[in-house]
């Protein structure tokens, strides 16, 4: 039994080194409960250190997906999660954490030198229970509870987080007056490739009306500046996480963000509604030049300045019976290119789904679904884009492996 308690250990240390994880965001990681580890269920060690932990995130399904575009439907299985993450505190004022995914691009980037597939590795020092440091490669912390959630508990995603790039290289420092309220502040890089990887080289932005170009260039301190609150009233039923920042795309172009998260957390119901609004002198999210740009007929990589973007996002989930939790979500968002008359307000987009979960280990967090997933895109009749629509039935399990 020694033997065997010892080649588990050794494994599961090996398991997590050779991985190559956001921030503090508090619902990145999951749920961590009391859940027991398979080192605690298989070998029967007894963890008495908050040191090292370590999950594996995994979630597949079986889809069936039908787009309004295309004459049939299509089907099959796929992997929706596959993250391997690892957190401990190191004493009183040191602690750690790394989450990788394991199905995604691992070459080094060219401006912050870290892998796409690695979101998070980063260390934090606790100088008291007021004030926090953390360096490295984090989540920015943009407010928020769509973006705060753990990825594999989402079943589509709004078009802006969807379209973010926000697992970035930089600081944060966070201070609570009181337990119940946070301030923090942050200063990252902007992306994590140089503007020629991102955007192209040459590449051009629109101006004005859309009849002059200008020549993307480098900035010299391609950074994010975010300032975010965190608070919690009435016993933790009412939350909030609210965020602005600012982010240089380029020499003169800056992109800003608003985004107002509130949730009513009660037992057996939880729900939130947040607000987020992208302001961006350069279209950073690319939705608009995606959609708009061939329409220009433009050779060379071109970019829209002056975008609008706009999210609204409301989500339930209602333990409606033991084991057993009954989600809904829905999302309404706006895009608009502000100084091209045709492309003013241009695209509405409408999100509608519902899942039914069931929990059938009461010790783990492992549960079996059925969601339903619809996504309606209209255009303006200037645009001459063509409306569609999306829709998505699953048939899946999600499991956060706590391995040790």
């Amino acid at each position: 039994m020694k033997m065997k308690k010892t080649m588990l250990s050794v494994a599961l240390l090996a398991a997590a080194m050779t991985a190559n994880a956001q921030g503090g965001n508090t619902g990145m990681g999951g749920r961590d409960g009391d859940y027991k580890s398979l080192a605690e269920k298989v070998a029967r060690l007894e963890k008495k250190t908050d040191a090292f932990n370590l999950y594996f995130n995994y979630a597949a399904s079986y889809r069936l997906e039908k787009n309004s575009l295309a004459d049939d439907a299509t089907s099959g299985f796929a992997n929706k999660q596959l993250r391997i993450e690892m957190k401990g505190n190191l004493g009183d004022h040191l602690f750690y954490r790394l989450r990788h995914r394991l199905n995604k691009a691992d070459q080094a980037r060219s401006e912050d030198n870290f892998a796409k597939a690695t979101d998070i590795m980063m260390v934090g020092w606790k100088f008291n229970d007021k004030l926090t440091l953390q360096a490295g490669k984090l989540c920015q912390i943009w407010g928020g509870f769509e973006f705060d959630e753990n990825p594999m508990y989402i079943y589509q995603y709004s078009d802006m987080v969807d379209n973010m790039d926000n697992f970035m290289a930089g600081i944060v420092a966070s201070y609570k007056p009181i337990p119940t309220q946070e301030l923090a502040v942050e200063i990252s890089d902007a992306n994590t490739d140089k503007l020629s990887d991102v955007y192209g080289s040459p590449a051009y932005s629109v101006e004005k009306d859309g009849t002059e170009k200008r020549l993307l260039e480098q900035a010299n301190h391609p950074l994010t500046y975010i300032v975010n609150w965190n608070g919690s009233f009435l016993g933790g039923k009412l939350n909030t996480r609210w965020s602005w920042g600012i982010q240089t795309q380029a020499k003169h172009k800056y992109s800003r963000m608003l985004v107002l998260g509130q949730q009513l957390n009660l037992p057996r119901f939880q729900w939130y509604f947040d607000y987020m609004g992208a302001f961006d002198g350069l279209d950073r999210l690319g939705i608009a030049t995606a959609d708009l740009q061939p329409t220009f007929g433009d050779n060379v990589p071109t970019y829209f300045s002056d975008v609008h973007y706009n999210s609204f996002i409301s989500k339930a989930n209602w333990q409606f019976a033991p084991q057993w939790n009954l989600m809904l979500k829905g999302m309404y968002e706006t895009a608009s290119v502000t100084k091209i008359e045709r492309c003013k307000d241009y695209r509405k987009s409408f999100g509608y789904m519902g899942s039914l979960e069931y929990y059938p280990a009461k010790d783990q967090d492992f549960r079996i679904f059925l969601a339903y997933v619809g996504r309606k895109v209209n255009f303006s009749d200037e645009c001459k884009l063509k409306d569609y629509n999306t829709n998505r039935i699953e048939l899946g399990f999600m499991y956060r492996i706590k391995a040790f």
